[in-house]
């Protein structure tokens, strides 16, 4: 399997020796057939009408990565401990020796960017990271139940600014971190963890919070009076402060589609700016890459984004990339996006495929098969900038944390490639960069 991969790679223009490519591409795994501006860190740059990562060396940049790259993987509750991590622990023995040979992987299988949720040891490795930051987790953000924070308080300023200084500080001269993704996943509006809009959470929180005294005043700046917001929306509050919640769309229901349509962004204005003017005081140089957003994004939380990160983030979990949705993201913002998360399951794998993202297909060969058509069309977009898959080895039978038991991983519990899927990726991986200079 290993000397069939390198022959391979050979044959689409990258021998492997070590754990870094040669050929077409740098050591950062950039391509080196375009240039662009030399920063000494990772950038976005347009280049005749096409986006791109730009490496430090300043050669362009695709970022094809893997999440979840980890010595132990996912624990099984019901098991008391992670199949996966028992078998890497008696194959290599300390988690240093098995993230060299999964780096080394990587190169091999031509990837070149360690995604979210990746084990430190892979950090330095010489292959280019992410860090997801989970700023808003320091204060109570929670993608799993959805809870999203008071942004307007200074509890959340301070708590950011102190998390942002602890972790990007230490690696903000690193050449080897591509970015940072601020949050994952978060919950903008109604979705699968909760009915309510961010305007009736705010609107429910006690009267002396920052974010529910935001809202009022909003409401205020728009109406004048609560008898006129009466009026507007048929309701009986003595005051701002009292008006029901959740907010009826009945009878006024454009109105009050409207008023949740502006707090909602003026939300993630708030947000966003600071997350990122936390993340710039300890790191000028890196990019912001965004959320994650959960398969879906919010016109007015798009709009709330502007100027405050690089690269938009999104999840996605459909046969083929939402293109319709990418480009209103790209025309709203002018970034470039990155998928960054994605993946396909097969009933072949022995796994339950029951809990867990997107409709499992029958064998390893559509997996591939599906892996090679939602790439080809996702860096057929011009201000496409990269895809992470999502994940480097299988869930437990038995479910983890979640319950979630799929086929994501490139590896089986047995820390085995799936092969078929492994030839496809190799093979497209290096077709990659010709595919999108001619989007």
């Amino acid at each position: 399997m290993f000397n069939s991969l390198i022959g391979l790679l050979t044959v689409f223009g990258m021998s492997v020796i070590g754990a870094h490519p040669e050929g077409d591409y740098d050591e950062y795994g950039g391509w080196k057939l375009i240039n662009g501006e030399k920063t000494g860190y990772f950038h976005v740059q347009q280049i005749d009408g096409v986006w791109w990562l730009i490496d430090p060396e300043g050669n362009v940049f695709l970022s094809k990565g893997v999440n979840h790259i980890s010595f132990t993987a996912d624990n099984a509750p019901t098991l008391g401990y992670s199949p996966y991590g028992r078998v890497t622990a008696e194959k290599y023995g300390n988690a240093s020796s098995w993230a060299k040979q999964a780096i080394q992987n990587f190169w091999n299988w031509g990837f070149n960017t360690v995604g979210a949720w990746s084990h430190r040891e892979t950090f330095v490795q010489k292959m280019p990271y992410t860090m997801i930051l989970g700023l808003g987790s320091a204060t109570g953000a929670d993608w799993q139940k959805g809870s999203f924070p008071d942004v307007f308080s200074e509890k959340f300023r301070s708590a950011i600014e102190e998390k942002a200084k602890r972790l990007c500080a230490p690696v903000a001269e690193d050449p080897y971190l591509l970015g940072y993704f601020i949050d994952n996943e978060l919950r903008w509006g109604p979705d699968w963890r909760s009915q309510k809009t961010l305007f009736d959470d705010f609107l429910a929180m006690p009267e002396h919070f920052a974010g529910k005294k935001t809202l009022v005043n909003m409401l205020r700046e728009i109406y004048g009076s609560i008898e006129k917001a009466n009026e507007v929306f048929g309701t009986n509050a003595r005051s701002f402060d009292e008006l029901p919640t959740p907010l009826s769309l009945s009878p006024a229901a454009m109105e009050v589609k409207k008023v949740k349509s502006i707090f909602l962004q003026r939300v993630a204005e708030q947000y966003f700016k600071v997350c990122a003017e936390s993340i710039r005081e300890s790191d000028p140089d890196h990019l912001i890459l965004g959320c994650r957003f959960a398969g879906y994004a919010p016109k007015e939380v798009v709009l709330g984004m502007n100027g405050w990160v690089d690269v938009v983030s999104y999840n996605n979990y459909d046969f083929l990339p939402p293109e319709g949705k990418l480009d209103e993201i790209h025309q709203d913002t002018g970034k470039p996006i990155m998928l960054t998360e994605f993946s396909f399951k097969a009933m072949d794998s022995g796994l339950p495929n029951t809990k867990g993202a997107g409709r499992p297909v029958e064998t390893q060969d559509d997996r591939a098969r599906h892996f090679e058509q939602y790439v080809t069309k996702l860096m057929s977009l011009p201000y496409a900038v990269g895809f992470h898959w999502f994940e480097y080895a299988d869930e437990p039978a038995e479910g983890r944390f979640d319950g979630e038991n799929s086929n994501y991983g490139l590896v089986n519990i047995k820390d085995e490639p799936w092969e078929i899927l492994i030839q496809k990726m190799s093979e497209l991986n290096r077709r990659i960069e010709s595919i999108h200079r001619g989007s």
